[in-house]
């Protein structure tokens, strides 16, 4: 991998940036610049320092040692507001609008047009139609209020505000991570207007096929040092791998031989409230079965009606041969059902709480004798599991909401193999999580197949659900598919089948 320099002179610039938090070095002398007109992905595992650099770079912190320029001038934000008035926006992957306010409101705010106290809206109205039209999405109303609009449309917003504020640089953080293919085919189209026009963009994404379709270079951080960078044509998936994690990652969807054993949980015409509508399937030991589909499908709906936390408004739910008219999540824990969901944050963890209360809480017995709880027991136990799923932590004691998303989600499926699951509805389970973490998982999740584990596999990303599961059904519209061997569906016929078309 080459030094791959950029054509023009940096609009940004970064030379041996360092920053520690405490005894941890998050940062050891990284160089990193982003040009005028290109996409410079910043790729690495869960830790690797990509969130710390980028923060520096757009004012959240600043740097212990080293020094940045910003058009050729010293460059050491205050902070953001400082950093996006000298024009470098940054683009979270969980955006920071104001839900009840409208699209013109969110973009104009904090630099409103105003005289002698009177907001100036035409010029407002102006500007954010301008902007909106220059990302190719005059179809989004400047008078809607964001909270109806999709994930993908709130993403043009956020990068319209950043061209209404005249960002030279705009660093977009995971921005696809919870967008439908459509949306994310969108998003692209306004990042490509945005360099177009000259803008310096800086992209960071654990999708690597993403990298090879967006960006122009890439720079590739382990352990808080930058270790490669390069032109994205010139440089294979495999050796972007490969520097990430410092060694080949041979097979990335490993396959460990397993066989299907009897029937461990099924659905019957199962209906929701409003999703799913008659969903019907049979989970055997020992198989992974896909569920895909675009968002809003229904999919999601499906395993919080079958593990209940929506309620059934139809149809049964048969459990190890007991069939249920209605479920509860208590009931179908102590039935061996594990739940992980895709909102980690919201419901998947209880972030303020420790990684230790994280892993134990949902089954405590073990550490417990006569009514009391052996704290030394519980925290031994928590150790053994962030060694093996390899969770980066100081220790088992601290708070979820310290850890990396990646991590937090590592803490959320641990938490189910705590509890002894052998049913296990996994909905998003690699969501934010880097490529070799990712390996990691999906050897697992193979593992526990192997041993005789059942499993769900929700994703939106068909890849791994071509690499993982041994069959696949396809929801759309709140309606299940038949599930077929992986072998028998194409990419083609899945997005067919998830449009309402003929599968």
């Amino acid at each position: 991998m080459n030094a791959g320099a950029p054509a023009a002179a940096p609009l940004l610039e970064a030379r041996d940036v360092a920053k520690s938090f405490g005894s941890t070095r998050a940062l050891d002398g990284v160089s990193f610049d982003v040009a005028a007109g290109e996409v410079h992905a910043l790729v690495g595992e869960n830790g690797a320092g990509k969130s710390t650099l980028v923060k520096i770079l757009s004012g959240a912190h600043a740097a212990d040692r080293g020094r940045m320029e910003l058009l050729g001038a010293p460059y050491r934000p205050a902070g953001p507001l400082d950093a996006r008035r000298r024009g470098v926006a940054m683009i979270y992957q969980e955006l920071s609008l104001v839900p009840h306010l409208t699209v013109e409101e969110n973009i104009m705010l904090g630099r409103e047009a105003h005289r002698f106290g009177i907001v100036r809206k035409a010029e407002h109205l102006a500007r954010v139609r301008d902007a909106l039209a220059l990302l190719g999405h005059a179809d989004i109303r400047p008078s809607a209020p964001v909270r109806e609009l999709s994930a993908g449309a709130q993403q043009i917003v956020e990068a319209a505000r950043a061209l209404a504020f005249e960002a030279r640089i705009i660093i977009f953080d995971e921005p696809t991570s919870s967008l439908t293919p459509e949306d994310a085919r969108r998003l692209f189209g306004a990042i490509r207007t945005l360099r177009d026009r000259g803008a310096g963009i800086v992209y960071i994404s654990h999708f690597l096929e993403e990298i090879a379709a967006i960006a122009d270079r890439v720079t590739v951080l382990r352990d808080g040092r930058s270790v490669g960078s390069g032109r994205v044509r010139e440089t294979s998936i495999d050796r972007i791998i490969e520097l990430m994690v410092g060694r080949k990652v041979a097979e990335l969807y490993p396959r460990i031989p397993r066989t299907c054993g009897e029937v461990v949980l099924a659905a019957d015409a199962l209906s929701g409230l409003a999703l799913p509508r008659g969903a019907s399937f049979t989970l055997r030991r020992g198989q992974i079965l896909g569920i895909a589909g675009l968002v809003g499908a229904g999919r999601t709906e499906l395993l919080r009606a079958l593990f209940g936390l929506d309620p059934i408004r139809d149809g049964w739910v048969t459990v190890r041969a007991a069939v249920l008219g209605k479920t509860a999540p208590r009931d179908m824990t102590d039935r061996g059902v594990g739940f992980l969901s895709e909102d980690r944050k919201g419901e998947g963890l209880a972030v303020r709480l420790s990684i230790e209360d994280n892993l134990t809480l949902s089954r405590l017995r073990p550490y417990t004798r006569l009514g009391w709880l052996s704290l030394s027991r519980r925290r031994a136990a928590a150790r053994e599991w962030v060694d093996r799923l390899a969770i980066r932590a100081r220790d088992a004691c601290q708070d979820v909401a310290d850890l990396s998303g990646g991590n937090q989600q590592k803490v959320a499926f641990a938490r189910l193999l705590h509890q002894q699951a052998d049913i296990l509805l996994l909905d998003e389970p690699t969501r934010g999580i880097d490529v070799a973490s990712k390996a990691e998982l999906y050897r697992l999740i193979g593992a526990l197949a192997a041993r005789g584990a059942a499993i769900i596999f929700v994703s939106s990303y068909l890849p791994e659900l071509f690499g993982v599961c041994d069959t696949l059904a396809v929801m759309a519209r709140g309606r299940l598919s038949a599930a077929e061997p992986v072998a028998a569906w194409t990419p083609e016929r899945v997005m067919a089948c998830a449009t309402g078309g003929t599968a």
